[in-house]
């Protein structure tokens, strides 16, 4: 969004011993158990900063839930709850949030109301004489040709502020017909046997050379896994979050000073 402050480096204060980065939690509130293993994560909190690199939430249409009236939507009651949690966290951690392509139009009332500081896309972590690359991913996704033709225009201001000009009732049900939209074509690939689409090596390569950083971490793709990058470097990525998934994707990417890092899967409170 236009006029926000992003910040695209981060360097690391000499008390921040482990840094956690995830990605794709896609809140919502018809996923009550995706919500409850990420409100047990934040409340547990085992980390002294955390970095969450795009799709904090499955829809954001605007600033203005923060302020509506929760009785109209269930989803605006949800989205405020999840807001008020990583307020809680802000307080007592630094915490970082990347926009994602679900929720691009978080604007500076979420950064008042969260206490979070939005990240630009890519940004670069100094986590002592190492630098990573941080992203959400889905600009290197270049490939796929329409659906970088859909993010040049929604990313754009002219439709943003058009956007915005609607009743919120009428936003919140157009972010849910294209999130049904979007979910009937993942599934209609997965028929198809075409996988989702991925970042284009090269592309990531370049960016992380032109950032002077060794390591390069990013979701969006939903196909978590490490991949070499150069001679000593490598590409983390990480898994979207889904409690009721068998086994429970819940994806956590743990950094310390020493340069070591590890990727993990949290608990399912359901399942301890």
């Amino acid at each position: 969004m236009s006029g926000l402050a992003l910040l695209d480096h981060i360097d690391a204060l000499p008390s921040l011993q482990r840094v956690d980065c995830v990605s794709d939690i896609h809140l919502h509130a018809q996923d009550p158990a995706t919500a409850a293993a990420w409100h047990a994560y934040l409340a547990a909190a085992p980390f002294d900063a955390l970095c969450i690199l795009g799709d904090l939430f499955e829809i954001w249409v605007g600033d203005d839930v923060l302020t509506a009236d929760p009785a109209i939507d269930p989803e605006i009651a949800f989205m405020q709850h999840a807001v008020e949690s990583l307020a809680a966290l802000a307080r007592r951690r630094p915490v970082f949030v990347m926009h994602g392509n679900r929720d691009f139009l978080l604007g500076q009332d979420f950064v008042a109301a969260s206490g979070a500081r939005l990240l630009a896309d890519p940004a670069v972590l100094a986590f002592d004489a190492r630098r990573w690359l941080l992203s959400h991913g889905d600009a290197w996704c270049v490939a796929d040709r329409d659906y970088q033709a859909f993010r040049a225009q929604v990313r754009g201001a002219a439709w943003q502020t058009a956007f915005l000009a609607q009743p919120l009732a009428d936003r919140l049900a157009q972010a849910r017909a294209l999130r049904q939209r979007s979910q009937q074509h993942q599934a209609a690939q997965r028929q198809a046997g075409v996988a989702p689409a991925d970042v284009d090596a090269d592309t990531a390569a370049r960016a992380v050379a032109a950032a002077g950083a060794a390591g390069l971490v990013h979701g969006h793709t939903h196909r978590p896994g490490v991949h070499r990058l150069g001679a000593k470097g490598h590409r983390v990525v990480l898994s979207d979050w889904d409690a009721d998934a068998q086994p429970p994707r819940l994806q956590v990417l743990n950094l310390d000073r020493q340069g070591g890092w590890q990727v993990r899967p949290l608990p399912c409170p359901a399942l301890v």
